[in-house]
């Protein structure tokens, strides 16, 4: 019990006040810098050892709320709180700390360490029945609160964290579990952020937020649970952003966001569901999107974020949004390597179909068979070429109309010019025009073709003319079947 017999003046002050839950401020100024507390004298550091015992055996005053309440102190040795159960709410701001506490497996009311500077926090599987205020703090070393609870809010604005040793995560909440909101907007994260398994009853705000790990993964967050929105406008991260198998009921908003992990993978979100995805007005992508397996009610994809590399295989949404012209959204389905993936146009279709947009539709299919053609044999992609030339796989009947004139427009001129000589007596008058369509109608015929016999140069022009038509009636039925299938 020497710490109680053996009291500063400050730390007399802070066990006088403590039972009435009254605040003490040893600040000499409101806008001093706590980071600069080395020289900061005895008349205002506290041992931990003496806060240590205040929590835990300080008697209480009848009719007072007891509350721990120090502003502007620099507070000596290790603060020692791990599995103790603490009634009093715990504010210290503008503090320095000499040493990381140690919370693991305590239980406490509410925790507000705002705008202090610390070397670290050791808090696995914390319980916070309030709020826990880490804003503007300064963490020197790794903050692990992996596995904690916290019934009500965690606020990290403008929070900076960074460690000596990057071979472990600065900010740790893998299996966190926040009844409220996460709010950090404008945190600092020199190292990786881990929040894998986490779950986030409310929105999680990390608007105009850094997270920086070059060499790996800045934000890692897989197996996160949201219960609304995801606000991270105007983020920037170094390093790759890994969201797999996430689940976030409301919104993803990346608008203005610059991701950057050259080389590698910028974006991870594959095997998630997602209310809606916004990634638009900012910055190209520096890194590859994946959004492989994914699904997402609507779709936010500006043309001119998206990176060299998108992996879009099994991705479902059900809108996509801005609506562009399809020419402007082919380019990021061809963006996977040589792989030719069928689904990923299908699913563009639909999306284009969705809105009515039955053209730019049409036009997404006729790309999925030209990139089908490219896996072909040759005699396959022969066909194919034939088939795009002649009607667009289906999907521009109008060219089927204009081979067909243009060479019932040659023959009849040619033979119009020349008459084939007839094959018997009483042939009906000749007719160049009706003459050539039974050239080229393979199932049609006007009479025409067998009461007469051309020689020489038109003869080959008839025979050209009659397999012109079986393939053209060829591709045509092959063209209509496939348009036909698709609706």
């Amino acid at each position: 019990m020497s710490a109680i017999n053996d009291l500063t003046p400050a730390e007399a002050c802070v066990w006088r006040a403590f039972p009435r839950g009254e605040p003490v401020d040893f600040r000499a100024s409101e806008n001093e810098d706590q980071a600069l507390g080395d020289p900061w004298g005895a008349e205002r550091t506290i041992r931990a050892s003496v806060l240590r015992t205040l929590l835990l055996k300080a008697p209480q005053e009848e009719g007072e709320i007891a509350a721990l309440k120090i502003t502007g102190a620099r507070i000596t040795g290790e603060l020692d709180l791990n599995y103790a159960t603490i009634d009093a709410v715990i504010r210290l701001r503008h503090c320095q700390f000499d040493a990381a506490p140690r919370l693991y497996g305590a239980q406490l009311r509410q925790l507000d360490l705002s705008k202090s500077v610390l070397p670290g926090l050791s808090s696995g599987t914390l319980r916070v029945e309030g709020a826990l205020r880490m804003t503007d703090c300064r963490m020197r070393g790794p903050v692990r609160l992996g596995g904690a609870q916290v019934s009500g809010a965690l606020f990290m604005e403008r929070a900076e964290f960074t460690a000596p040793d990057d071979s472990e995560p600065v900010l740790m909440l893998n299996q966190a579990t926040i009844g409220d909101d996460l709010w950090a907007p404008e945190m600092r994260a020199h190292g990786q952020v881990r929040l894998t398994g986490a779950s986030v009853a409310g929105r999680i705000n990390i608007q105009d937020a850094e997270f920086n790990k070059p060499d790996g993964t800045a934000l890692d967050a897989q197996n996160l649970h949201v219960g609304a929105h995801v606000r991270a406008r105007c983020v920037r991260t170094l390093g790759r952003v890994e969201l797999r198998g996430s689940r976030i009921s409301g919104r993803l908003d990346l608008l203005h966001a610059r991701l950057s992990h050259p080389g590698d993978t910028a974006l991870r979100a594959s095997s998630c569901v997602i209310g809606e995805l916004w990634l638009r007005g900012g910055d190209r992508l520096e890194g590859a999107l994946n959004l492989r397996r994914s699904h997402i009610e609507i779709l936010t994809l500006e043309p001119e974020m998206l990176p060299d590399q998108v992996y879009l295989s099994n991705l479902t949404y059900t809108a996509l949004a801005p609506h562009e012209p399809a020419e402007r959204r082919l380019p990021m389905l061809e963006r996977d390597g040589d792989r030719y993936e069928p689904y990923v146009y299908e699913q563009l279709t639909a999306a284009y179909r969705h809105v009515g947009d039955d053209d730019a539709a049409r036009l997404v299919q006729l790309a999925k068979q030209r990139r089908r053609r490219t896996t072909l044999t040759w005699y396959g992609r022969l066909w194919g070429y034939v088939q795009d030339a002649v009607v667009g796989y289906g999907f521009r009947p109008l060219r089927a109309a204009v081979w067909l004139l243009s060479l019932m427009t040659i023959g009849s001129i040619a033979y119009g010019l020349e008459h084939p000589r007839p094959v018997q007596g009483g042939a009906p008058d000749f007719n160049p025009v009706f003459y050539t369509l039974d050239l080229l109608l393979p199932i049609v015929t006007f009479g025409q073709e067998p009461a007469f016999a051309p020689d020489g140069w038109h003869q080959w022009l008839s025979y050209a003319l009659i397999i012109t038509g079986w393939i053209l009636a060829t591709t045509i039925v092959a063209g209509v079947t496939r348009t036909v299938s698709r609706h």
